[in-house]
């Protein structure tokens, strides 16, 4: 038993280290030296085509504009104050309950303020009504090369924050800011004039492209009230000659335009779910993108 056990020993040590054939683990020291060398050159060829394959991609690639933009989507449509759930639901009466939606809209327009688009080396003013888009070259050079327009809060009229610290909450008369978001080198058609015809437009401008906000339901449409829009030159929508947009690193301090709807008398104690909605040739609505061109928001005012 002992000398079986003694055998078997002997074979394991004589496997890891054979002294009569200079083997370990049962290969010679120059069969080791092959297989290395073989697994070196193999995984060295593969690094070798995976960093070709990289290198080759960066060249198609451009710094300052996307090499393939055909399966971008339509720019979204959002809101401030962004909330959570998109609703919003405050007591005139009780300042802590629309607080923090007061403080969303103030540092969400900080970077809107006169102050901040002092700089004429990389602010300029685009006129005070709309007008065709603002082509500023091709998408190349340097970052910071590219103007922006100025935006004027006073555009945004009672929801500029000017002369109402608390955007309408405090009268239960609620402010919205709508934008568009942003996509590099997006141009917005605007609809013809026949075809917003059915909107509640008071005035058409083929510069603008128009936003309107509306009951979401039929239930709705009688308890959103009177419904007032704050934007440039006093049109409901976006001006285009802030378009198109060059990149944050030719653009590093671009403003798109806003608008401002404040919902005036809707029904208290009642919530009220609105849509808005921007109108386009190439601005377009997804069922599975319910901020494709559009959003939706519950408000609800308490007493």
């Amino acid at each position: 038993m002992a000398r079986g056990k003694a055998k078997e020993e002997g074979s394991w040590k004589k496997f890891i280290w054979n002294s009569e054939k200079k083997e370990f683990l049962g290969r010679t020291g120059g069969s080791w030296f092959k297989i290395l060398l073989f697994y070196v050159i193999f995984y060295g060829c593969l690094a070798g085509i995976f960093i070709g394959t990289i290198q080759v991609m960066l060249l198609t690639i451009n710094e300052f504009r996307p090499t393939y933009q055909d399966r971008v989507a339509p720019p979204g449509l959002t809101q401030v104050p962004q909330i959570q759930k998109t609703e919003i639901s405050f007591y005139p009466s009780n300042p802590k309950s629309y607080e923090a939606y007061v403080l969303n809209i103030i540092r969400f327009l900080e970077k809107y303020k006169d102050a901040v688009q002092k700089d004429d080396m990389f602010f300029e003013d685009c006129g005070s009504v709309p007008s065709d888009f603002k082509e500023r070259g091709p998408y190349e050079g340097g970052p910071g090369q590219r103007k922006v327009c100025r935006f004027k809060l006073e555009w945004l009229g009672n929801c500029s924050g000017i002369n109402d610290e608390t955007y309408g909450y405090k009268e239960g008369k609620p402010c919205v800011i709508i934008k568009l978001n942003r996509v590099l080198g997006f141009k917005p058609k605007p609809p013809k004039n026949e075809s917003v015809e059915n909107l509640a437009m008071t005035k058409y401008n083929p510069y603008i492209l128009p936003v309107q906000c509306t009951g979401k339901r039929d239930e709705d449409k009688d308890k959103i009230g009177n419904v007032e829009y704050f934007g440039m030159g006093g049109y409901a929508g976006f001006p285009l000659q802030y378009y198109p947009y060059y990149g944050k690193l030719l653009q590093p301090n671009y403003l798109q335009p806003l608008l401002a709807v404040q919902f005036t008398n809707l029904t208290m104690d009642t919530e009220v779910r609105i849509e808005c909605k921007a109108y386009g040739e190439n601005i377009g609505y997804s069922e599975k993108d319910r901020f494709q061109g559009r959003f939706d928001v519950k408000i609800e005012v308490r007493s």
